[in-house]
């Protein structure tokens, strides 16, 4: 406990540097995939990745997080974990292949019948891995998780690089889906070194497994809720529109729903470790809010406001039609970062039961609104999921605080203090480009507009003294901790 603090800023900035090398290892890949490959080609494993997507909640029925959250773990209860997950892999396989000529039929697609029975081999894959995972995590060892996050992704991209360079069109995207997990997994057993044990029905892992049930029923009731709009959308319009959807999606959310997994990693461990005090973990919760979502609003702002240089630059111009579904979700990047941190709050606290209630009221009403958007299309979509996250931001948070020691002020003032410095910046930026930015070629025109706006907004984040200090305090805290002697 007492070296949680330079653990936790440790762990804290091997993740964000993965998340940067992961992020461009995307984008590099994004750049040569959406080139060689079509709309077609992304939409058709954008349909079974819709569908199957939920089997990928139940991987682990959240007996990993169960591991992490817990004050003590026995090495039993970790190896009866452990082949619990491999039970549920096996099974989550068997389901994905039954589901395969119910997939392609769904669609009517026939080419989705192996496609899918295919992709059914990353649960087992990805079973196998799950609880050295955790114990690395728990161990609060995230420079090694980074490492393997790094090499296991990049290793992914490039098998599908060269299978599309080859050819191969959407066996690509499935052959990166697989080979990443496998990747992760055997890099997972060779740093942790963990050889897990015979399982014990006395291990005491039913409590843990109550925990975890809730966990996985809460992120299927999400899941829906974030991802019904596709199985519409492909469903009534197609793989080419659902192509240029999701693609539009991956490219706004890649870097939230990245950094937020990161980050996330750090503080739902160390605030597992402070569930008993309950002002330290309001003070880490906030730094890590704060963090988290500094460094995502002038994110959202860039795609508001230069969603064509964005698509044109990273997709190519095939992919124009993007640009005003880019536009219009951008505002629920900043909600996310405002939403999703809150789940660390919640799982750490045991309070899943409260999170699985938000989700149930949640997800029925994003569903109704992206019924009355699918008659109109991809934008049609994206205008009624935009709709209902801004609407649905303020009683999300109401809900997830009240009765912890985080208040809804603190949350809504970090907000507006970190968002009136994007605006202005964005606004700066915006203003060069009107200026000078028609006469310049859309790379140079984004790489100057991003850098107006980062800098003016971080610039002026550092006359904010509360977040100054904060940032100061980030940086001593990386500092070895220096040992004092007796005279």
């Amino acid at each position: 406990m007492m070296d949680l603090k330079q653990s936790t800023l440790r762990g804290g900035l091997a993740r964000i540097c993965a998340l940067s090398t992961n992020l461009l290892v995307r984008a590099i890949s994004l750049l040569v995939l959406s080139r060689i490959l079509t709309p077609s080609d992304f939409g058709l494993v954008g349909m079974v990745m819709a569908l199957t997507g939920i089997l990928v909640l139940f991987r682990d029925f959240g007996l990993s997080s169960a591991a992490i959250q817990r004050a003590n773990v026995t090495e039993a209860q970790l190896s009866t974990l452990f082949w619990i997950n491999i039970a549920i892999g096996a099974l989550l396989g068997l389901v994905g292949l039954a589901l395969a000529p119910v997939i392609a039929g769904f669609y009517g697609r026939p080419e989705l019948l192996h496609v899918t029975m295919f992709l059914a081999l990353a649960f087992f894959i990805n079973s196998a891995g799950v609880q050295h995972s955790a114990t690395l995590q728990r161990q609060m060892r995230f420079t090694a998780l980074s490492m393997i996050d790094v090499s296991s992704l990049a290793f992914g991209n490039a098998i599908a690089i060269v299978a599309a360079e080859a050819g191969y069109g959407y066996w690509a995207l499935v052959a990166m889906s697989v080979a990443t997990p496998l990747a992760a997994t055997v890099g997972f057993w060779l740093v942790s070194g963990w050889i897990p044990g015979l399982p014990s029905r006395r291990a005491g892992v039913l409590p843990m497994m109550h925990f975890g049930g809730i966990l996985t029923l809460n992120g299927l009731v999400t899941y829906v809720g974030y991802n019904a709009e596709k199985v519409m959308l492909g469903r009534a319009w197609g793989a080419d529109a659902i192509g240029l959807y999701s693609r539009a999606q991956q490219l706004l959310f890649l870097p939230i729903d990245s950094l937020n997994s990161a980050v996330g990693e750090v503080a739902f461990s160390a605030l597992s470790k402070l569930q008993g005090d309950p002002l330290r973990l309001r003070n880490y919760f906030l730094k890590g809010f704060s963090l988290v979502l500094g460094l995502t609003l002038p994110i959202a702002i860039m795609c508001a406001l230069f969603a064509d240089d964005v698509v044109n630059v990273l997709l190519g111009p095939r992919w124009t039609a993007a640009v005003v579904i880019v536009r219009l979700l951008a505002p629920t990047v900043a909600i996310r970062a405002i939403i999703h941190p809150l789940g660390w709050l919640l799982f750490s606290m045991g309070l899943v039961g409260r999170s699985l209630r938000i989700a149930l009221v949640f997800t029925p009403i994003m569903i109704a609104g992206c019924l009355v958007g699918v008659p109109y299309g991809a934008v049609g979509i994206a205008i009624a999921y935009s709709t209902v996250m801004t609407l649905w931001a303020v009683p999300h948070v109401l809900w997830s605080v009240h009765g912890t020691a985080i208040s809804a002020r603190e949350i809504f003032g970090t907000v507006i203090r970190l968002m009136t410095p994007g605006v202005l910046a964005g606004g700066l930026a915006y203003g060069l480009r009107l200026s000078f930015g028609e006469s310049l070629t859309p790379v140079i025109r984004l790489i100057l507009e991003n850098m107006t706006l980062f800098l003016a907004y971080f610039g002026m984040l550092w006359l904010d003294v509360t977040q100054r200090s904060l940032y100061i305090d980030l940086f001593r805290g990386l500092r070895p901790a220096q040992v004092r002697t007796a005279p």
